[in-house]
């Protein structure tokens, strides 16, 4: 059974940061596409940031310079480093596993105040 879990969010203030994590269990985790993703109520749920199992990176223009995503495959963990948060940061962050399937964890809030 496929198991995304994340781990990391909660609330604080503008300019701080957040570490998010995501653990995978049930799958080959190394093979596997990782995102970050977001969504708030009434809108689209959007890529933040993505990594592939190479390591490539990507990351919504909106982040750029202020969260980093990275995975340790040895942990099956993937994880978002989140700076200089701004309120309109705040959202539901999800994690995506993609390989021939797509998978997906039930989210932590991240809420950042002014």
């Amino acid at each position: 059974q496929v198991q995304l879990e994340e781990f990391g969010g909660g609330l604080v203030q503008a300019g701080g940061s957040l570490r998010l994590s995501c653990a995978a269990s049930g799958i080959t985790f190394a093979r596997y596409s990782m995102g970050w993703y977001r969504q708030v109520p009434g809108k689209q749920r959007e890529l933040v940031a993505g990594i592939l199992s190479g390591g490539m990176t990507n990351y919504a223009d909106s982040v750029k310079g202020r969260f980093t995503i990275s995975r340790d495959n040895a942990k099956n963990t993937v994880y978002l480093q989140m700076n200089t948060l701004k309120p309109e940061d705040t959202a539901l962050y999800y994690c995506k596993a993609v390989l021939n399937s797509a998978y997906w964890g039930q989210g932590t809030q991240v809420t950042v105040s002014s």
